[in-house]
């Protein structure tokens, strides 16, 4: 078999592949993720990943010859000895900038010369070799070149993404590259130091005090707010927040990773944790990579000894950074914020006082809303005095609202609630005040059950009941009770003698919980104990809440000793005809028969 130089198998590559080659194709497919254009002068061959449906297209040829060639190098890749030669694809080439081209071919070939020596190292490594993390010298005065390998199968050498490995010759190995890699000399704040589309950012940088960061060792990756981005903001807020040096630092913090991150690595959905503690998302927008749905990744892996920087043309800002009123732009609570600033309360959602703000969802808010002191009373028991995370709040915790108030906290098996509302999104934790998203607009207790029941004209019978059955003093109590209140549409289906025997016999207290039960804690099946009879059995079908499979018609009437839901007429005529007085007509028909029977013996 006829043995190869490394120039001679450079002449070689192309035919291999398209003629076919599958071993060493397949092989490195199992690193790398080769892509191309469907069609153009440099397509030889398109390959199938079998079991996928995924395509790639190589698109090999002989500038890197042609180069070599001109450099004078030829005769020290064919001369003895033992080298490993990273040697860029002719795309590779051809994607140079046309000035960074000429320069390179210009000068002599001294540069040329330099930027194929930064290709080589003094000694053959095989893809086995190429660990993650590992770094080898050059040829071209010691400079290093860096691997890294990643979870999506890329491996890169200084960004470059491997698409040919182990091409072996008598004198070397050659693997193949799909970009010109260029020698790094200056660490990542060198970088930012040079450019003067960074320079906002340079000034951010150096007030946080994060310069001696970037200039000491790691691997980094910066998503590097250009100029314009700054500008994009507010001045009000970037003011604010480049003169405050914790939210700045957690602003700058939030676009750096810990680990080193080349473009070709990152994929769509994929989550970036950041040195801020959360998370960048990555999307697409048409051909573009966007993090958080908005910043446009304009230029991707600008290397530096500790990292790589790509620039982004919007600013990142996290949660962490923000006030209240921020925190709530953009998101499924524009109707509160709207509310908070047309009640007043804008200035203060603006400014650094420790609160939480309980943020009722759009779609909380069922018509028109009057501005007037009892809704700005109402947005003020929106305000807890302190800030708080979901995290510490327990069972039966009472919070300190602005207005005056204190509101109860219940833990539910499937929810947690702070008195009706509970909570349906992610905490946002600002910078000096946090908010909860809740599903309801609060309505705090005012009273207790028999005053929620008095206030209200739907209950009027009910209320004559308790006070008939002598118990007006349980609905006063500080017990708490669930109670699924019959209006007087369900009173006015039963017939009256039948009522009035039922309502002898304590049929009421088959209408009371033992303990506090908001719509929220309801699930597709709970239970809970009534005060007689067995049990009550409830469920939630398409938001309405079901008691023994009748639903309710208007939950969460809150009071300080429990909660009222209202059942109507369909609900209590059959709930109390067909099955709550069914089964009170029973137990009380097996009473008469048990006693008829001990009088017999």
């Amino acid at each position: 078999m006829k043995h190869l130089t490394l120039l001679a198998l450079a002449l070689t590559l192309i035919a291999t592949i398209c003629l076919g080659a599958k071993s060493p194709y397949q092989a490195v497919l199992t690193h790398s993720r080769i892509r191309g254009r469907p069609h153009g002068p440099n397509v030889c061959a398109m390959h199938n990943i079998q079991g996928t449906d995924k395509k790639y297209f190589t698109n090999l040829q002989f500038t890197t010859d042609m180069y070599t060639d001109r450099a004078n190098l030829k005769e020290e890749i064919d001369g003895p000895g033992s080298v490993t030669f990273f040697a860029p694809s002719n795309t590779a080439w051809s994607a140079l900038p046309h000035e960074i081209l000429d320069a390179l071919v210009s000068n002599v070939n001294i540069e040329l010369l330099n930027a194929l020596h930064y290709h080589m190292v003094d000694r053959r490594l095989t893809s086995e070799d190429l660990k993650h993390g590992s770094s080898f010298t050059s040829m071209y005065q010691d400079f290093d070149v860096h691997i890294h390998h990643y979870p999506n199968g890329i491996v890169t050498v200084n960004c470059a993404r491997l698409i040919k490995t182990d091409q072996h010759a008598t004198n070397g190995i050659v693997h193949v590259v799909d970009r010109v890699i260029t020698a790094i000399s200056n660490n990542v704040h060198s970088f930012i130091d040079t450019d003067d589309d960074l320079e906002t950012l340079r000034t951010a940088l150096a007030a946080a005090g994060m310069t001696t960061m970037l200039e000491s060792e790691g691997q980094y990756t910066l998503f590097a707010p250009t100029n314009e981005a700054f500008e994009k903001i507010p001045p009000d807020t970037l003011n604010r927040i480049l003169g405050d040096p914790v939210a700045l630092r957690d602003l700058l913090n939030y676009h750096i990773l810990k680990h080193m991150q080349c473009a070709e690595s990152i994929v769509t959905g994929m989550p970036m944790e950041t040195m801020q503690g959360t998370v960048l998302e990555v999307g697409c927008d048409g051909d573009h990579m966007t993090l958080n749905g908005k910043a446009i990744i304009t230029k991707t892996d600008q290397l530096g000894t500790n990292g790589v920087i790509h620039y982004i043309n919007e600013l990142l800002i996290p949660d962490s950074a923000k006030t209240l009123l921020e925190l709530m732009e953009g998101s499924t609570v524009t109707k509160a914020q709207q509310m908070f600033v047309d009640t007043g309360l804008g200035p203060l959602l603006s400014g650094s006082e420790a609160l939480t703000l309980l943020a009722p969802q759009d779609d909380a808010f069922k018509g028109s809303m009057t501005m007037d002191g009892e809704m700005k009373k109402l947005m003020n028991n929106h305000l807890l005095k302190t800030q708080l995370s979901s995290k510490s709040l327990y069972h039966g915790q009472e919070l300190d609202t602005l207005g005056g108030l204190k509101l109860r906290v219940f833990v539910y098996r499937n929810n947690l609630c702070i008195e009706n509302a509970c909570i349906a999104a992610h905490d946002k934790m600002g910078r000096f005040a946090s908010m909860l998203t809740v599903d309801k607009v609060l309505t705090p207790p005012t009273g207790t059950i028999m005053d929620v029941l008095k206030a209200d004209d739907r209950f009027s019978l009910l209320t004559g009941a308790l006070q008939t059955a002598g118990m007006t003093e349980l609905m006063n109590q500080q017990k708490l009770l669930t109670v699924f209140a019959p209006t007087n549409d369900a009173f006015n289906t039963i017939p009256r003698p039948e009522l009035n025997r039922l309502l002898r016999n304590r049929l009421l207290r088959f209408h009371m919980g033992d303990g506090m039960l908001v719509s929220g804690g309801v699930t597709s099946h709970t239970r809970m104990q009534p005060l007689l009879g067995e049990r009550l059995e409830m469920g939630m079908r398409n938001y309405t809440v079901y008691v023994n499979r009748v639903p309710v018609v208007e939950a969460d009437l809150m009071a300080t000793n429990g909660v009222v839901h209202a059942v109507n007429h369909q609900g209590v005529s059959r709930s109390i005809g067909a099955f709550t007085v069914l089964v009170i007509t029973r137990r009380l028909a097996s009473d008469d028969a048990h006693a008829h029977a001990c009088s017999r013996q």
